[in-house]
């Protein structure tokens, strides 16, 4: 028995578990559906109901699977992409240090989550249960390629969401009423329901 990477399967996969049902069902303390669903649009990624599933499911699915030890790579190339959109999206700004809202959390997920593609899930897992336990340097960077494709492909649908979206009438110009040029209530309550979900509480 492998217990170290035992322990970090069920701990990280865990952790993605919760924090996706905590969007998806309100579960742990979480916000819901609708608030998360809310907190994506005002973040800019449109339209959030469909981005807060997506990102719900693929950190629920992607941490069970990552905490069973069922297809290590796939479950690592989607929890990397959750957590690059939640860089993009929320911490990048704010430099690399957790303690300013930071994206360096977010980095030591995608890193534990790609040392599992690497070393492989170990024993106990379903994996290596069916005898199809995939490792190595070409599947944890297959891994790393994957989650990075699939975070700019969230972050550009999202972009030509918003741009077809039209203004409303009398709104003010787009360059002034941006949630990082506003600072009202909103958008700062939804970007610390994405804070939240994507650092420790992990699209």
């Amino acid at each position: 028995m492998k217990i170290g990477r035992l322990l970090l399967r069920l701990v990280v996969g865990g952790l993605f578990v919760g924090h996706g049902t905590q969007k998806l069902f309100g579960w742990f303390g979480g916000q819901g559906l609708d608030a998360t669903a809310q907190g994506f649009d005002q973040l800019g990624l449109r339209p959030g109901r469909r981005n807060a599933i997506a990102a719900g499911v693929a950190e629920a699915g992607g941490g069970a699977l990552l905490a069973a030890g069922l297809e290590t790579p796939l479950a690592a190339s989607v929890l990397t992409a959750t957590m690059l959109t939640a860089i993009r999206r929320v911490h990048a700004k704010k430099g690399p240090w957790l303690s300013n809202g930071g994206y360096e959390y977010n980095v030591v997920l995608i890193a534990a989550a790609l040392a599992l593609a690497e070393a492989g899930p170990g024993r106990p897992s379903l994996d290596a249960a069916r005898g199809r336990e995939r490792c190595g340097s070409g599947w944890a960077l297959a891994a790393l390629g994957a989650g990075a494709v699939g975070a700019i492909a969230a972050n550009a649908s999202a972009t030509r969401a918003a741009e077809a979206v039209p203004p409303a009438r009398g709104a003010q110009p787009a360059a002034a009423s941006t949630t990082a040029s506003r600072p009202t209530e909103a958008p700062a309550r939804a970007e610390a329901q994405v804070q939240r979900a994507s650092q420790g509480s992990a699209a």
